[in-house]
């Protein structure tokens, strides 16, 4: 038997850093969407855990035990008895590129797992998560719009969110989020403007979003001056509603009303700088 468990990307809509814990982890609050596109996890029963990688960026990553695939399903397979999996993975997203790629896989691995394995992840504790995981495997989980709090382990239900859809643009360079943290310096800000009850609209959303931030932007530019040209890029695209990094970058995202603008603006962008990773892709509003 074959399991097949989508690992989408995640993108940071908003990402406010309201402070940072004695043990150096930092506090969030952030609207976290999913999209369409992403990578893949494939599960088949086996006498032990393993893992294979494909797609147009597996040479980024490496098999090892440190890979987050493996850890989470070693980490299920702890909590519900020694199980063996046969794992793939299809490495559609670039790596290191602030969009949740590892941590997304590391939560289709666990449903993938749980469903193989006949166990449920549904009591997973979200904190114990974080820690053994990361801050962003419990968000990466639910993969439904929700506002992600703490270091990664409060969450909460949003109002919902209008169909949209996103233009993803990566540079194809590598930004890993510790120095981007590091860089950030203490600029903190507070908590994100309270959501309105409803957002009847693209134009809505967008509206909200234009007053919040992401704080770890600016210092994700300093470190990758190109995040700057790609944010331009997108925002210089007819129908373009927002346009800002995803959380700590490189990728950037660009908010469209639309399936026909969101095209439009990656083929001109794509036809531009034939380089960088362009991506199309709708919002996932409901949870699945």
């Amino acid at each position: 038997m074959n399991i097949a468990e989508p690992a989408p990307a995640k993108v940071n809509l908003y990402l406010h850093v309201c402070g940072k814990r004695a043990d150096g982890y930092h506090l969030l609050d952030s609207l976290v969407v999913f999209t369409e596109f992403g990578d893949a996890i494939t599960a088949t029963a086996a006498s032990d855990i393993s893992l294979k990688i494909d797609g147009p960026f597996a040479e980024g990553l490496s098999a090892a035990d440190d890979n987050l695939v493996l850890r989470a399903a070693r980490y299920l397979a702890a909590k519900r008895g020694a199980k063996g999996a046969a794992l793939r993975l299809t490495k559609n997203l670039p790596v290191a590129s602030g969009i949740g790629g590892g941590s997304s896989d590391a939560a289709a691995t666990l449903r993938a797992c749980a469903t193989l394995w006949g166990t449920h992840t549904n009591n997973l504790p979200a904190a114990e998560l974080a820690a053994e995981l990361g801050a962003d495997v419990p968000v990466c989980l639910a993969r439904t719009p929700t506002r992600m709090e703490g270091i990664g382990e409060t969450l909460s239900a949003v109002p919902a969110l209008p169909p949209a859809w996103l233009v993803l643009v990566n540079p194809r360079k590598a930004l890993s989020t510790a120095p981007v943290f590091k860089a950030l310096a203490g600029r903190h800000s507070g908590p994100a403007p309270a959501m309105p009850a409803r957002f009847d609209r693209v134009q809505d959303l967008a509206g909200y979003l234009a007053n919040c931030t992401n704080d770890l932007a600016m210092p994700a530019m300093e470190l990758l001056p190109d995040i700057a040209d790609l944010r331009s890029g997108l925002a210089g695209t007819a129908g373009c509603l927002l346009a800002r990094p995803s959380g700590s970058g490189p990728t950037c995202f660009g908010l469209y009303g639309d399936e026909a603008s969101a095209r439009a603006a990656a083929a001109q962008i794509a036809a531009r700088q034939p380089v960088w990773w362009v991506v199309p892709t709708a919002l996932r509003v409901e949870a699945g």
